[in-house]
């Protein structure tokens, strides 16, 4: 049999995508299952953002468009930028993406070579190991550590730095764990980048998603003009997952690059999303704090419940809407316990494993559902170990 390239075999899927299949299947044989795995907004996307893009439909604006995206999107961008990070970064800078992860790659594909070491968090996002992987570099894992809140500490970075260090990235707020990085933690990241020469990827899907908390960017430094790549996209705060809408903030040489990896992968981002980006950016905002405040009394509800449950322990998230409670007094592994609480109680969550070894002894629960659904759960949880 010819055999596939070491990349097509080194990459690999997310666990949340598999755990819903196997949910699904009991589904069919007639269980009800309570789902706490996938990491989308239980709300649909405000009514404003889906009218401008069904408005860009019946104008007939279904077309190809630049690669590098709109211009309209892109100023809307810069503007967003400015607003929220505090620079404003050139136009040239900003790319649009069909969706985040696209960004991720892209990213990757534009710093790394084979044989270089790539640091992130673990646990933390499956993606930045999967395109590590992919590319032939190694991934070199920074623990995220309960004691600390389970935040990227820039000493651990440090150590972890060699002559074959190409890239850090960075997750904040963090999933799974909800985590928020301090500013002085970001800005001990963007100088070791510095000292170092090391490129900075900032993943801020999450960004606006945040309790009593600011956001941070490592990006600030550098405006994103040097060594740091931000990126960000629509589906979490505007409940646009399946828009597939995201954007890329980068230096000019690197952008320019990205602009052909975009025309040879994906030509460009759908026209019409786009034009429900702009809406989305230049719209009505209120939808955020409202359905922030949904999170929070869902967080708070979760939190207490998780807390309430033998051999269970867990800190408040102060960012997105994952609760990553501390299973070990079960005397269960992360994997054992994620296949107890589905075959036992109708409850569908993620070990913490699914996010790397430091996830160990650890679930990831997914918020994003009713005060009613989480309520429930807690009651299946505490019947399944009696």
């Amino acid at each position: 049999m010819v055999q596939l390239s070491k990349g097509a075999n080194g990459i690999y899927g997310e666990a949340a995508f598999e755990v819903l299949a196997k949910a699904q299947e009991l589904e069919r044989q007639g269980k009800n299952i309570l789902h706490f795995e996938i990491g989308e907004p239980d709300m649909e996307t405000p009514e404003n953002i889906a009218k401008a893009g069904i408005q860009a439909i019946q104008d007939k604006k279904t077309h190809y468009v630049p690669s590098i995206g709109l211009l309209e999107l892109r100023k809307a961008v810069q503007d967003e930028v400015e607003k929220t990070r505090g620079y404003r970064p050139d136009l040239e800078q900003i790319i649009i993406t069909p969706g985040l992860k696209p960004g991720i790659f892209f990213s990757m594909l534009a710093t790394v070579n084979p044989g270089d070491e790539v640091i992130y968090q673990d646990p933390g996002y499956p993606t930045y190991g999967s395109v590590s992987s992919f590319l032939g570099a190694k991934g070199v894992l920074v623990p995220l550590l309960e004691e600390n809140e389970f935040r990227m500490n820039p000493d651990d970075i440090k150590e972890r730095i060699t002559k074959k260090t190409k890239l850090i990235i960075v997750n904040s707020p963090q999933n799974p764990t909800g985590s928020m990085m301090t500013k002085s933690e970001m800005d001990g990241i963007a100088e070791l980048a510095e000292d170092h020469d090391i490129f900075v990827v900032s993943d801020e899907i999450y960004s606006k998603m945040t309790y009593d908390t600011d956001h941070y960017t490592p990006t600030s430094r550098d405006e994103a003009k040097e060594r740091t790549i931000l990126l960000d996209g629509f589906s979490k705060y505007y409940a646009m997952t399946g828009w597939r809408l995201g954007y890329m903030v980068a230096p000019k040489n690197m952008a320019e690059r990205l602009q052909d990896f975009l025309v040879s992968a994906v030509s460009c981002t759908a026209a019409f999303t786009q034009w429900a980006g702009v809406e989305a950016l230049t719209g009505d905002q209120s939808f955020i704090p409202k359905m922030m405040a949904r999170f929070k009394e869902k967080r708070d509800r979760i939190i207490e419940g998780l807390n309430t449950i033998p051999g269970f322990s867990c800190q408040a998230p102060k960012g997105a809407f994952y609760a990553f409670p501390n299973i070990k007094e079960t005397g269960m592994t992360s994997q054992e316990c994620a296949d107890h609480l589905l075959y036992n109680a109708g409850v569908a969550v993620l070990p913490g494993t699914a996010f790397g070894p430091y996830g160990e002894g650890y679930l990831r629960f997914s918020y994003a559902t009713t005060l009613e659904n989480i309520a429930e759960a807690i009651v299946r949880i505490k019947d399944s170990f009696e």
